[in-house]
């Protein structure tokens, strides 16, 4: 008998994958205590399905609360948000100083507090509220010779930083509260980028002399976003799971809330997008979002030498 060849089983041939380009746009989120800003990035890359996504002004892992995170072509618009003025609560502790100026850190030195009241407290607030310069804390993201502060610190190099002029425009005393030997101070911050709200509590403290660190912190604005707009990440993650990806606010939108508007012609758009100048907009160096015909955002702007140049290009 002869045996049959077999028949090899057919096979469908591979199919190449096609890439899935994500959507452009921010997420407001409200950022857990524990976790880095970048952790949170991580998160979000995963639910948004690219690696092109950024935040604009760090948080510590200490602190909770509004968290700016730009995905795809956002992430250009996230170095001048990261300007915008911020808000926060916390709580300062007095009596007690840190290695860190926060409840993360070592206590390094203890001062019992007695006889702080308003009158000595408030003082020392007012001092503190203005255009002022602060000393950046030593464990921090500063770069330093090229080496970020914080590792300079734990290597046992903690170095020297010079102060920085910053504005804080509200420094307002919400409660006050004596536990023993320290006196917990409820606060309401305002205050310009690059403001350290831990430093604020470390320069209260060594100003009444018992020196002071940071327990709490939230932030609550960003700019024009509230953290009544943020979602949690177990929110994101829900909203992920019915459907692929995340809500975003869009490019247009985004812009439409923090900078002023310029509307552009068609012709317009296609010069800045192409590297163009325009005619001045009148509003100095300060970013405006210039819109195309369609409501599509094109670019920010900003007067340069009396004309308007692109700081960033999104229409092509």
């Amino acid at each position: 008998m002869t045996e049959q060849p077999t028949t090899a089983p057919q096979t469908t041939p591979p199919q190449t994958a096609v890439p899935q380009t994500a959507a452009s746009g921010l997420i407001i989120v409200d950022k857990p205590q524990g976790w880095t800003s970048h952790d949170v990035v991580a998160r979000i890359r995963k639910l948004a399905r690219t690696k092109r996504v950024g935040h604009a002004g760090t948080l510590d892992p200490m602190a909770t609360g509004v968290l700016v995170i730009g995905v795809e072509k956002a992430t250009r618009l996230l170095g001048y948000l990261a300007l915008t003025e911020k808000e926060y609560t916390g709580t300062i502790r007095l009596g007690q100083a840190t290695d860190t100026d926060d409840a993360d850190g070592t206590v390094i030195g203890c001062v019992p507090v007695v006889n702080i009241d308003e009158t000595r407290l408030l003082p020392a607030v007012a001092a503190l509220t203005g255009d002022i310069r602060q000393v950046p804390p030593g464990v921090s993201a500063i770069k330093v010779g090229g080496k970020r502060s914080y590792r300079l610190a734990r290597e046992g190099r903690a170095p020297e930083l010079a102060p920085r002029a910053v504005t804080v425009s509200r420094f307002d005393v919400l409660a006050v509260r004596q536990s023993g030997d320290v006196l917990d101070v409820a606060v309401a911050v305002t205050c310009s980028s690059g403001t350290y709200i831990r430093a604020l509590a470390r320069d209260l403290g060594a100003a009444l002399g018992v020196g002071g660190h940071l327990t709490a912190l939230r932030r609550t604005r960003v700019g024009p976003y509230l953290v009544s707009q943020a979602r949690t990440l177990d929110q994101l993650a829900a909203e992920a799971e019915q459907e692929p990806g995340v809500a975003l606010t869009s490019l247009a939108d985004a812009a439409a809330q923090a900078f002023p508007r310029r509307e552009l012609s068609a012709a317009e758009a296609r010069l800045i997008s192409h590297g163009g100048k325009l005619d001045p907009g009148g509003t100095g160096s300060a970013p405006v979002a210039g819109f195309g015909p369609d409501g599509s955002l094109v670019a920010l702007l900003a007067d340069d030498d009396g004309r308007a140049r692109s700081l960033a290009v999104f229409s092509q």
